[in-house]
């Protein structure tokens, strides 16, 4: 495959997170914050995504047998941009819905996540579906390390527009925001869609695995058991500030809507200088495992600074924790995908990249949630809302300590002998997650 048609998979790409970026930076601090909408509640609407992936396992399959006027992805790609984009400039519609009625707006909420949700997962089975048929093994690293840059990229520009574009809330303009962001969406997702499959593409349906054969994979070897037990609670703890972030921030320290929405392209650009340095640098003195202690110590030290600016009150912490953070999550990502690799084989590399993406999946959703809960809990106990807020912040720390001991049980020489990974190896593995 060519640099320009990488490329144009990578609009793609671009354009399913630029229509993610608002809902996460933008529309979750102002349900929370301005709306007042239980934090539990907005993050069961923003994690139907992840609950709804499952079916990206049906809908790839069905994709490489039922092809639509002799595409076999195109007219699943597009289909799920117009619902993923459409579902996306409702959220904020059904977010005032609820405001003014709660009970029709929220009826109205599920609806338009869910819409979100199903076309979310389906633009994304479908078009990482078609960079695999369009690319040969030798070609697939590349392939998915151009798209991930471009994906994110993307998102730390959205979040950069967005959050200048929203210098104070207002409904009106919180609306043209989404509305902006989705057209700016649908155009590059379709200028790099149209004509870029060719018509009666053949399909590699034999590499593909169902969700029965990758958790097979995991339970029958106890290496990949622990590994995965470790793997879902990292995700969860880090994955868990998604939704409640934002929110802390305007709490807090009265932040606008503006300066929160620039957290995550704090966080997004911590991820991938510590992504990168890892990668180029550190990977020639610091083992995987090594380095993935690393990360998550890094990150619990990221959580406990930003649980003690919100205890003292001092904002100069904030961006910092958030930093480190930020830092912290890139360089665990990026070992623990490491260490994933070295316990796999050719025989069954796929099956356990088809459990990561479950485990992923399960983390964010999982991780969300029962952060949101604890945090509308622990308000409710303490009657102060950033105390709530940092009582989970505290708690995900924690839990990165817990994974810190679980790491020390993990031996991936124990089910398979060391190998080198590239960078573009574990960006591709990430971008298929």
């Amino acid at each position: 495959m060519t640099l320009f048609k990488n490329f144009r998979l990578g609009l793609i790409h671009m354009a399913v997170a630029i229509s993610l970026v608002p809902i996460t930076s933008v529309l979750n601090r102002v349900m929370i914050h301005e709306l007042g909408i239980l934090a539990t509640i907005v993050a069961g609407l923003i994690i139907l995504p992840h609950l709804l992936s499952p079916m990206q396992m049906v809908i790839g399959q069905f994709s490489d047998t039922h092809p639509l006027w002799g595409y076999r992805r195109t007219p699943y790609i597009a289909a799920g941009l117009l619902l993923c984009v459409g579902g996306s400039v409702l959220t904020p519609i059904a977010a005032l819905a609820m405001d003014a009625s709660f009970w029709p707006g929220l009826a109205f909420a599920f609806v338009a996540f869910l819409i979100w949700g199903v076309g979310y997962n389906l633009a994304v089975v479908s078009y990482l579906s078609l960079a695999s048929d369009m690319s040969n093994e030798g070609q697939r690293s590349r392939t998915i390390a151009v798209m991930w840059f471009m994906m994110i990229t993307a998102v730390i520009a959205t979040a950069i527009i967005a959050g200048r574009a929203m210098e104070h809330y207002d409904p009106a303009l919180l609306v043209r925001v989404f509305f902006t962001a989705g057209g700016i969406a649908l155009t590059l997702g379709f200028l790099g869609l149209i004509g870029l499959e060719p018509r009666g593409q053949v399909s590699r349906a034999s590499e593909r695995h169902g969700a029965r054969e990758a958790i097979g994979a995991v339970v029958s070897n106890p290496q990949a058991r622990a590994f995965f037990v470790y793997l879902t609670l990292l995700l969860a703890a880090i994955l868990g500030q998604d939704v409640l972030l934002e929110p802390f921030g305007a709490r807090a320290f009265g932040m606008s809507v503006r300066q929160t929405t620039q957290l995550t392209a704090v966080w997004g650009g911590a991820t991938l200088l510590a992504l990168l340095l890892y990668g180029f640098v550190l990977s020639r003195f610091i083992s995987k495992k090594a380095g993935a202690a690393l990360g998550s110590s890094l990150a619990a030290l990221g959580f406990f600074t930003i649980t003690l600016s919100g205890m003292l009150h001092v904002e100069a912490l904030f961006v910092p924790g958030i930093a480190i953070l930020g830092f912290g999550t890139g360089i665990a990502t990026t070992t623990n995908l490491a260490l994933m690799l070295d316990m796999t084989t050719p025989a069954n590399a796929g099956l356990f990249i088809g459990a990561w993406g479950m485990a992923d999946a399960a983390a964010r959703g999982m991780g969300n949630f029962l952060a949101s809960v604890v945090r509308d809990i622990a308000t409710s106990i303490l009657a102060n809302p950033v105390a709530g807020y940092g009582v989970v912040f505290m708690l995900e720390g924690l839990i990165l300590c817990v994974t810190l001991v679980l790491l020390r049980q993990i031996d991936p020489a124990a089910f398979r002998g060391e190998q080198e990974v590239s960078l573009s190896e574990l960006i591709a593995v990430a971008g298929d997650a």
